[in-house]
């Protein structure tokens, strides 16, 4: 594997890791408290591997959210990840894709037998969608630390991509807090520059949501 590819594969593996905790964790939990104390200082985006003229002010408003007076970041987590009620932008790729908006649609079975054709264990409960996208960043990241290019192409083009601009924009819109749109605009721009150097056509699939 060239350079090239093994830099991208590590930052692949850094930023879909740390994206993912913020998606799929609350931030008191143990997995994410240690990242969010990082976050609250802005120079952190000065080592972000994928440099944007927008990074500087991105991490400033995601460190202005952790501080956030309005709505504690707990509470946010809750309501635009857990409920009780209606999530906003919901994060579950074939709530999107198939066109009577459910959980476990076709789109989620497809990356079923994907995973299983492709040796990847199942970690997640029966209950719970494997489509969420911080477990699909986390996975991505997972398949980087391995260095399976070709896996994580495939991941991105046919399971996450397709979907993921989508639930930016509504998740950017309806967050309604300073950190979570913070958080909508870095993953954009992270998701962008993974984008750049796909091996692998990202597939093109109706949205219904």
């Amino acid at each position: 594997m060239t350079s090239h590819h093994s830099q991208r594969l590590a930052t692949i593996a850094l930023t879909g890791r740390v994206l993912g905790v913020l998606y799929r964790h609350d931030p008191q939990s143990q997995d994410a408290a240690p990242l969010y104390a990082t976050l609250a200082d802005p120079s952190w985006a000065e080592q972000w591997p994928l440099q944007s003229s927008e990074l500087a002010e991105i991490a400033q408003r995601m460190a202005a959210g952790i501080e956030h007076a309005g709505e504690p970041l707990s509470e946010a987590y809750q309501r635009l990840f857990i409920g009780p009620y209606a999530l906003p932008a919901a994060p579950w790729g074939s709530v999107y894709l198939d066109k009577e908006n459910v959980l476990f649609g076709d789109s989620m079975l497809e990356l079923r037998q994907w995973m299983r054709e492709n040796g990847i264990a199942h970690q997640l409960g029966q209950n719970e969608p494997d489509d969420h996208i911080g477990i699909l960043l986390m996975l991505a990241a997972w398949l980087a630390e391995q260095g399976h290019q070709q896996r994580v192409d495939e991941l991105l083009a046919w399971h996450l991509l397709p979907w993921a601009g989508r639930f930016l924009e509504l998740f950017s819109e309806k967050s309604a807090h300073p950190f979570y749109q913070g958080l909508s605009d870095l993953t954009r721009l992270t998701l962008a520059s993974w984008r750049e150097a796909l091996l692998v056509p990202v597939a093109s699939k109706k949205l219904y949501y």
